[in-house]
């Protein structure tokens, strides 16, 4: 058979293909039936995630309480110590990222049950370290087990919810989460600083031991709770030979939550209905992880949402770890009272936040309410610059603004940059590599507010003000390119990308593959605005 010949011919079974829908045969979707899954899974997934990432958040900061109630002094810190601690968790945090969701594509949600009790027992064992190197060790391990939580949470709610209500849902866990531990933490800092010692576990030592035991217990019940792929063909329920069954599939005979076979046949067609082309319906099923596919998660949207985490971080983590201290500078507050005030500006956050998440997945736009957001914390950090510690009802009040804008624009960039992700693989390493690379600008929040440049952190403040003004710029241009590639999309000028598929000699089955795997280059993927 000629070269021409072969091509048609390839051609015609990958145009044969197509119709039939990929691998995957398509079937009706009930809107009812949708509605009534996705009420399931809505109140299922999103309290136990946003308990999850409230657990991880808490016990992240809880340096941060625990600095004003003695810990350095305790263990014989000074000078940079305390900020050496901080920058060690988040190289360890930073480095598991990318390695922890490629493992949880692999083996399934109990992966993050796993974490979330080692951060749990890693917290309670930071209540009896006696010295400094004991600190350390416990920031390493803390790091390695929280590193993938944030990530591996909204990879998961990629495997259940289509690309445009995802927006929501990330704004609600993630958008609620850090703002209600945020205040949760401080309230319950305060009240363990004021009720009696445990023993020998005293002051800060109360803080992680009672928070180390709640995210332990989460931990557990998560393992029971989440549920399983909407992937995975067998029904454990079903299988009475136990010793057939893998560890995966015997964690899901004692879960909590099942679907029955029909709700699974919808949630694998719901993923089905999201994709760009019948051409990259799997049937739910992932694909096999490549380096070609890790390679092309780095594409241009991924890469611009990353770095304005990295910028969105240096701020807001900055002001979290460092705000009781930053608050305790306006006034003649004892520890109690300054960890209190820490509270209001964390919970008007969570409201924004999720006032945000739902009127971007109402009107389906992300960039021009980030936009806004950011621009809030402008105006926050912008105040403090231009006041100094006497003037403390205003710098309270920018306390506000830069917090209620970062509680939301979190949120709103890694949703917007795992909407804009696919396949399967490249979104498992986008949800990590956006708060990964984020989570550089935590290693240099750690540096902002420096005990040298108190009271009035003017250095920090400033610092917080270019990388929010840059973040401006920054969505501004994210928001021009996808409107531009869209409408080349539109143009037919990625068509290309199919068309050498079907005149090279490659057979129809790897066509087939590279065809599912093209993701978000499919000249009918659209971007996310």
């Amino acid at each position: 058979m000629s070269k021409t010949n072969s091509s048609e011919h390839d051609r015609k079974d990958l145009e044969n293909y197509s119709e039939k829908g990929g691998r995957s045969a398509g079937i009706d979707i009930d809107p009812e039936a949708e509605r009534k899954l996705v009420r399931k899974l809505d109140m299922i997934i999103l309290p136990l995630f946003a308990l999850i990432y409230c657990a991880n958040f808490i016990d992240r900061t809880a340096i941060g309480n625990a600095n004003i109630a003695g810990i350095q002094k305790d263990l014989g810190m000074k000078g940079f110590d305390y900020n050496i601690a901080l920058t060690v968790f988040y190289i360890f945090y930073i480095a598991c990222e990318i390695p922890s969701n490629l493992i949880l594509k692999s083996v399934g949600s109990p992966w993050i049950s796993f974490m979330v009790f080692v951060f749990g027992i890693v917290s309670l064992s930071t209540a009896f370290v006696h010295s400094y190197a004991g600190l350390l060790v416990t920031r390493v391990f803390l790091g390695m087990a929280e590193g993938g939580t944030l990530s591996g949470l909204t990879y998961l709610l990629a495997r259940y919810y289509r690309r445009s209500e995802l927006v929501l849902r990330v704004g609600i866990f993630f958008g609620l989460s850090p703002a209600l531990a945020g205040a949760f933490g401080g309230l319950l800092a305060s009240g363990l600083l004021s009720v009696n010692d445990f023993g020998v576990v005293k002051s800060w030592r109360k803080i992680f031991l009672i928070e180390g035991i709640i995210t332990t217990i989460i931990g557990i019940l998560s393992l029971f709770i989440l549920p399983p792929d909407p992937a995975d063909p067998i029904n454990p329920t079903n299988t009475s030979n136990l010793s057939k069954l893998n560890l995966n599939q015997r964690i899901n005979r004692l879960k909590l939550f099942k679907f029955t076979e029909e709700e699974r046949k919808l949630a694998i067609a719901r993923l089905d209905a999201d994709q760009a082309s019948h051409t990259m319906k799997t049937g739910g099923k992932k694909e096999r992880t490549n380096w070609r596919l890790i390679w092309r998660s780095f594409s241009f949207t991924t890469t611009l949402c990353s770095f304005c985490y990295l910028l969105v971080n240096i701020s807001f983590q900055g002001l979290s770890l460092f705000m009781p201290t930053v608050i305790a500078t306006l006034g003649d507050f004892t520890t109690v009272e300054s960890q209190l005030r820490t509270v209001p500006p964390y919970l008007v956050g969570a409201l924004w936040a999720i006032l945000c998440a739902y009127t971007s997945f109402r009107i389906r736009h992300r960039a021009g309410i980030i936009l806004f957001s950011l621009l809030l914390m402008v105006l926050g950090y912008g105040i403090a610059v231009g006041t100094s510690v006497s003037a403390g009802h205003a710098r309270y009040a920018a306390c506000f603004f830069s917090i209620i804008g970062g509680s939301s624009t979190g949120p709103m960039l890694l949703a917007w940059g795992t909407g804009n992700a696919a396949p399967d693989t490249v979104r498992a390493v986008a949800t990590a590599l956006i708060p990964g690379i984020g989570a550089l600008g935590s290693i240099i929040a750690v540096w902002t507010y420096l005990p040298t440049d108190a009271p009035n952190y003017h250095k920090g403040n400033s610092l917080n003000l270019g990388t929010t003004s840059l973040g401006c710029i920054l969505v501004v241009v994210g928001w021009v390119y996808i409107k531009w590639e869209n409408a080349k999309r539109e143009r037919g000028e990625r068509d290309y990308r199919l068309t050498q598929l079907t005149e090279d000699g490659k057979s129809v089955e790897e066509k087939e593959r590279e065809i599912e795997e093209l993701g978000y280059l499919h000249p009918e993927f659209r971007y996310q605005t």
